[in-house]
């Protein structure tokens, strides 16, 4: 007799905390649902627009879905008479970004991590205050220097910047990982005989791999996006990269063809979601792995 109400009771109890618990997850979907729709939406229309007539596209009434969907729009960017040199420029300036940041973050990253010497402190300090520096307070005086130098207008100045503003960050991120990995390891390995590169290759490498893409991702980032520092260093149109092409669909005191703008828009962001997606597991896992360890 006394037991079946205290049961009843639970079971008019329970319920209430489950009704709880699915507000704030209703909530949170929503919330979630509208941030994805506003930030999507600008992708969404660049893409459409890149469909559209030339008139379709200056209409006071948005079209959502393009009427008279065209190609014609990616011919004319496609065909553009500097693009695949602009495209050419890029890959090689973005390729030997890449490959001298990563390379000189790994050793960089792996002297501060695994080795104490005098003034390893202060080289830190000063690796995370050059990162706080905006990019266009440095502009001028490394214009001035690699104009003494000869780099203006070459390959190397610019690889030469893109690798100073993004070897910072990619050190301190790739240090966290280097942090992580117990020093057992390497002790065990130089008691079976093995030296210094082949710890470093053979195990301190391979631990550091996902550090080492998402370090490569924000190298790619800075170098595939940048436009001003291209711009300033870079005096021939052959020599221009992407960014620079895609702001000369703009030119002052002429009509600006958005149409093919946007679908100059969608092509130079093809390769960055190519790279994504090769890398898109490792990238998670490097910098879910970075937020924790580092």
């Amino acid at each position: 007799m006394v037991d079946e109400p205290v049961g009843v009771g639970e079971m008019q109890v329970r319920p209430a905390p489950r009704r709880r618990r699915r507000k704030p997850r209703i909530g949170s979907n929503i919330l979630a649902i509208v941030v994805s729709v506003i930030w999507i939406f600008p992708v969404y229309w660049m893409v459409v627009t890149s469909f559209k007539q030339r008139w379709d596209v200056m209409t006071t009434t948005p079209q959502f879905l393009p009427k008279n969907p065209t190609l014609n729009n990616y011919v004319i960017a496609l065909f553009d008479s500097t693009f695949f040199i602009n495209l050419q420029n890029s890959v090689i300036v973005v390729g030997f970004t890449l490959i001298f940041s990563t390379v000189l973050a790994l050793f960089a990253s792996a002297a501060l991590s695994r080795f104490r010497f005098r003034g390893r402190k202060v080289i830190l300090v000063l690796l995370l205050a050059v990162q706080m520096l905006p990019g266009t307070a440095l502009l001028i005086p490394q214009f001035m220097v690699f104009n003494q130098m000869g780099l203006l207008n070459q390959y190397a100045g610019l690889i030469l910047a893109y690798v100073a503003a993004t070897l910072p960050f990619s050190i301190w991120v790739m240090r966290g990982f280097f942090l992580a990995i117990p020093k057992e390891l390497e002790e065990a390995a130089q008691v079976d005989g093995a030296n210094t590169w082949t710890i470093m290759w053979r195990i301190l490498f391979p631990l550091v791999a996902p550090g080492i893409i998402a370090a490569s991702v924000f190298s790619f980032i800075a170098a595939w996006n940048d436009y001003l520092v291209a711009y300033v260093f870079m005096k021939d149109q052959t020599m221009y990269t992407l960014p620079v092409w895609l702001a000369s669909f703009s030119v002052p005191n002429q009509p600006v063809d958005y149409a093919s703008q946007m679908a100059a828009s969608v092509i130079f962001s093809i390769p960055p979601v190519i790279f994504f997606l090769i890398i898109q597991r490792n990238l998670v896992m490097g910098m879910s792995a970075g937020a924790v360890k580092g």
